[in-house]
């Protein structure tokens, strides 16, 4: 028996979870489905560029069990663009980050806040509003209410077809 996945922290949920080639209607194409911990390590080793090592640190896994989830995110990407199918992204054991990071684009200060908390009005280190989330947070929108902590939880698998987000 295979020991069971433990959860993988991921940022945020993305805005998408559909994407499909133009002109084709959804219910004539073959889908992939994408996990959350797929998606996030997509972003964080080819969006945000980190090394594996410290995409694995974020995510709270292995370096080896990091190398496998990009490898077969990866894999499905490169089927859906090469045989023309329908990408979904749902499911997979995920965790909701606790903390959000922030940087000065003034004097490159970098603090982090909790989730819930709001977006600061001013850098902490020399009180300028030039601030944004950080470089290696960015990438998926509207993070902004959903990253709150919440705890391991398995998504739906095979939402039905038909339903649109």
């Amino acid at each position: 028996m295979s020991r069971p996945r433990c959860c993988r922290r991921i940022a945020c949920m993305p805005q998408c979870v559909l994407f499909k080639p133009a002109g084709i209607p959804a219910s004539c194409l073959d889908e992939v489905v994408l996990s959350l911990d797929e998606l996030e390590a997509l972003r964080l080793a080819d969006l945000a560029g980190l090394y594996h090592e410290q995409a694995a640190e974020r995510m709270e896994v292995s370096r080896q069990t990091f190398g496998r989830t990009l490898e077969n995110a990866r894999r499905k990407v490169a089927q859906v663009l090469t045989e023309g199918k329908a990408l979904r992204i749902e499911g997979g054991e995920v965790e909701m980050s606790e903390v959000r990071t922030f940087k000065c684009y003034d004097c490159q200060h970098t603090w982090q806040l909790p989730f819930g908390g709001g977006r600061p009005a001013e850098c902490p280190g020399c009180k300028s509003a030039n601030i944004h989330r950080s470089e290696e947070e960015r990438g998926m929108g509207g993070c902004g209410g959903q990253g709150r902590r919440q705890h391991c939880h398995r998504q739906q698998q095979g939402r039905q077809r038909g339903k649109t987000e």
